[in-house]
């Protein structure tokens, strides 16, 4: 059930900036006038709700033990009531669909897309898919198309995770045993698998082409990860991939940034100040003015925190920086309805106490997906 209330004496970040002013909402969505009952907010803050464009912090709950795969629809009520405790109302759950297997596997893939299909239209929170696709898994093409039109997810990322130097080498690559566990298969095995992939990559261009000619005659939104140079970055955007997830260099960014595509960074980075594989700081790129979107990668606090510490650098304002985590993104993912709070879009925002930077509140679509603290007391008191 959606409220019906104005949120008022709080700070307000719209799209023409901070606002004093009353904030409706009334049917999922903000209201132009005044409406049901009205809620004293006074010292706090009321932000956009967070859009996440990529997070894989979800396998914990889906698969909290090897081989523990039952229950997973409990497990997506689990990830919806933590996103919404951290301030996200909508996130793409970014699942693998790959030769390495186990929680990576097209297997697992199908029962992440199965479960999520199953318990979306219950919890509040707006729950949507990225398939992430591994550049060399040919004969699964078919298969994960299959499931792009099944499970009706609109975003599709390309990956190669191919160690394809020391392939090349006849070298073993580095933790292989520990990927074979995984993966379910013994080590020689999983080597065997990882060879005869990478002497199939001159079939891998045209295979590409194909299919995300007809990914993206389908409406579906595509994007290149891990660029590291300026030609990884324009072989993606030939195949309409106008996404670039985590680009590894300033180079790389830049590219991407000519060719109009929108770029996402990791909100993890931001905090801990750098990338934990060693490439540029998302915070570079963010003082060099390419970033669109901030992620929660594999970590769902994180965009709050990023947006703070963005502010705290000296990098941006808040709202500059909370653009990252809301405009930004549902732009990118070519959702209209929401990412700022204006009269007809939905009701997706947030109650932040400013000193803590806790998440009180959480609306999506104007219903409560996470109250707690004073603002519920606020909330609940009649």
């Amino acid at each position: 059930m959606s409220l019906e209330c104005t949120l008022v004496g709080t700070k307000i970040l719209t799209s023409d900036g901070w606002s004093d002013a009353p904030l409706s909402v009334s049917d999922g969505l903000i209201a132009a006038d005044q409406t049901g009952r009205v809620i004293d907010l006074s010292g706090y803050l009321v932000l956009p709700g967070i859009v996440d464009p990529h997070g894989d912090g979800f396998e914990r709950h889906m698969a909290p033990r090897r081989g523990a795969l039952r229950e997973a629809e409990h497990g997506v009520v689990a990830v919806a009531a933590e996103l919404a405790a951290n301030g996200i109302t909508t996130a793409v759950l970014a699942q693998f669909f790959s030769w390495e297997g186990g929680m990576r596997g097209p297997e697992f893939a199908e029962h992440v897309f199965q479960s999520v299909a199953a318990v979306r239209d219950s919890v509040a929170v707006d729950l949507q898919l990225q398939l992430r696709l591994e550049t060399h898994l040919l004969d699964d093409f078919a298969r994960a198309e299959a499931a792009i039109d099944r499970f009706g997810i609109g975003y599709v990322v390309f990956n190669d995770h191919l160690p394809h130097q020391r392939l090349s080498e006849g070298r073993k690559p580095p933790r292989l045993t520990g990927q074979a566990l995984k993966s379910g298969r013994s080590p020689e095995a999983h080597l065997a698998l990882m060879q005869d992939l990478h002497a199939r990559s001159s079939d891998v261009p045209a295979a590409l082409d194909a299919l995300t000619e007809r990914l993206v005659q389908k409406g579906i939104v595509l994007g290149s990860h891990d660029d590291s140079t300026p030609e990884d970055r324009e072989e993606w955007a030939a195949r309409g991939a106008t996404v670039s997830e985590f680009p590894e260099t300033l180079e790389a960014a830049q590219a991407a940034r000519d060719d109009g595509a929108q770029i996402v960074l990791g909100a993890p980075n931001v905090v801990r100040g750098a990338s934990h594989a060693g490439n540029i700081a998302a915070s570079e790129l963010v003082a060099h003015g390419l970033c669109d979107a901030l992620a929660s990668d594999y970590h769902y606090p994180s965009p709050l925190r990023a947006a703070f510490r963005l502010e705290e650098l000296g990098l941006c304002d808040l709202a500059s920086a909370w653009a990252m985590l809301s405009t930004g993104p549902a732009q990118m993912l070519g959702l209209a309805d929401r990412g700022t709070l204006e009269p007809g879009k939905r009701a997706d925002l947030i109650v932040v106490d400013p000193t803590t930077r806790r998440v009180e509140a959480t609306i999506a679509a104007g219903r409560v997906a996470h109250l707690t603290g004073t603002v519920a007391e606020r909330f609940l008191r009649s």
